[in-house]
């Protein structure tokens, strides 16, 4: 249980820097030889933008343990989810293979539940393995509207597929426990290390999943609810800055780029809304980033009481961002920074203190990190690379043990509310960003440096470097190959479950989440879909 109030938790955090073992000491040699192992402990939330954790984002909220992990250990800059959905993101992180490769093409469509994760082999090289709350990295969940509307994507219809975003303040300023799951998932982890942690012989590795800040069901969207409703108590929002909020510029309707339009209507999000209507969003939105922070420190602090805090390296990320009103959209699947930066600290032994690390890594690279600090090789077929070096403060201009690490990382989407696969190049200043094919919808190229909120595609402005970034988009992945393959799989997926259905397919697909569009003319979208299976490529 978190300490009850303000006092309580700067009390927590002034503790827990008089404890730390790092504090003033250079960084060991990273588990040479003749050292035991490390533990590991892993922290990863849901809907986390990235940019909360650095400088200027870091005004708007208190998060005092991620600062704490950033004064003992290290932040990642331009940290980047590999797919910006729950499932496929997860799936990356714990496969350390690109989405192209393990074809985990939506929330219903992760790895095989056999599949050898990092942890698996972690295990069999012996460590003790624990893990709790959230996993969601193989197939099979989320869901029916879920998969059906990314299944759709492609047929000629517009349908609002979830509720308008809103906000929802509950209980007073004593109601601390708002995610209550996430609460007695961080007090299992806690009580495990407290436990069980501190017997064992062996070096572990804890894996705690919390759904956090992803926003709330909102129950009036239909079959198995939109997540549009921002919740928290007042407890949390005190922790926000209101005057630093700022507000997200957004171009007309008409000006915007077509996949984005088409996020935005089925998101609900093409109505008007007042500066106070998405300023409280946001800041409900850092509410509930607090409370996440809160639910990290109680497992740095289990690790400081039990003393296990000087033998375990401590990693803390989270699948994708959340849009927050940005590009007039929330939630996530879009290659914007709200959406694809993700937060990534470190900090244990051997871990350089106080270092921002401004090189592009991605979530692939968790698990041959993982794999580093067991002494594990490192398969070579892996799309990821070790962060190790990077972590040491050792600059990467040599050729380290698992090769170069390109200067640039991918990210793919081929999920619902996007009516096209999209992929994403990172690399120094740039982001590119393909469709499709590569020719039936335009690419979108932004300059980080000079238009950090990306307000302006300046593509056909610059057409030598689009053709650059996109030959080296292609010699990564033939991407027009795999948006062809992801069309047929939509195809495939839902004749297959329309035939599942028999007669009930009418009544079915007409009370999903995007029920209220959809009963005002249902035999009109009823033929838009047969008119979609009726073509061939």
């Amino acid at each position: 249980m978190p300490s009850g109030g303000p006092l309580g938790r700067a009390g927590q955090v002034l503790l827990l820097m008089a404890a730390a073992p790092w504090a003033g000491v250079r960084p060991r040699p990273f588990a040479p030889g003749g050292q035991p192992r490390p533990s590991v402990v892993v922290v990863a939330c849901d809907s986390l933008d990235g940019r909360l954790t650095f400088y200027p984002g870091n005004q708007t909220v208190d998060l005092p343990f991620i600062n704490f992990m950033k004064r003992f250990g290290t932040v990642f800059l331009n940290a980047y989810t590999n797919s910006p959905i729950c499932c496929p993101s997860r799936a990356a992180m714990w496969s350390g293979l690109f989405i192209h490769l393990t074809e985990s093409w939506n929330n219903f469509k992760g790895l095989d539940p056999g599949y050898v994760t990092w942890m698996d082999l972690m295990e069999k090289h012996g460590y003790h393995t624990q893990k709790y709350g959230k996993l969601d990295y193989t197939s099979g969940h989320h869901s029916v509207s879920n998969r059906v509307e990314a299944w759709t994507r492609d047929v000629d219809f517009l349908l609002r597929q979830e509720g308008r975003p809103m906000v929802n303040l509950t209980g007073d300023r004593k109601h601390v426990r708002v995610m209550e799951a996430d609460w007695q998932n961080t007090d299992k982890a806690v009580n495990w290390i407290k436990k069980e942690a501190i017997n064992l012989t062996q070096p572990f590795v804890l894996y705690l999943g919390l759904n956090l800040p992803h926003p709330y069901p909102s129950p009036y969207a239909g079959e198995n609810f939109g997540s549009s409703t921002f919740l928290t108590s007042p407890y949390w929002l005190e922790k926000v800055t209101y005057e630093a909020i700022k507000i997200p510029k957004w171009p007309s309707l008409s000006e915007i780029h077509p996949v984005d339009y088409y996020s935005s209507y089925t998101k609900n999000c093409t109505g008007e809304f007042t500066k106070q209507e998405v300023r409280n969003i946001r800041a409900f939105y850092y509410a509930m980033c607090a409370e996440t922070d809160a639910m990290l420190g109680e497992v740095i602090s289990a690790l400081r009481d039990t003393g296990l805090l000087k033998t375990t390296i401590i990693i803390f990320t989270a699948d994708h961002g959340e849009l927050a009103m940005e590009h007039r959209q929330f939630y996530k699947m879009s290659m914007y920074e709200g959406s694809s930066h993700v937060p990534l600290l470190v900090m244990g032994p051997g871990i350089k203190n106080q270092q921002q690390i401004p090189n592009v890594v991605s979530l692939v690279d968790i698990y041959p990190t993982m794999l580093d600090i067991a002494r594990i090789p490192v398969p070579q077929n892996l799309s990821g690379y070790s962060l190790i070096p990077l972590l040491r403060g050792k600059p990467e201009n040599g050729v380290s043990s698992e090769g170069h690490r390109p200067s640039w990382v991918l990210s793919e989407f081929h999920g619902c509310n996007v009516n096209s696969s999209m992929y994403m190049l990172r690399t120094g200043k740039w982001k590119y960003i393909a469709y499709s094919d590569g020719h039936s919808v335009l690419p979108q190229l932004f300059d980080l440096t000079a238009d950090p909120d990306e307000l302006t595609n300046i593509a056909v402005k610059f057409p030598a470097m689009v053709h650059s970034l996109d030959k080296i988009l292609r010699s990564i992945v033939n991407y027009p190959k795999v948006s062809s393959s992801v069309q047929e799989y939509n195809k495939r997926q839902f004749i297959s479950w329309k035939q599942s259905l028999g007669h009930n397919y009418s009544n079915v697909i007409a009370n999903l989440r995007w029920h209220q569009d959809w009963l005002k003319e249902p035999k009109k979208y009823e033929n838009a879909i047969d008119k979609w299976l009726s073509q061939s490529k």
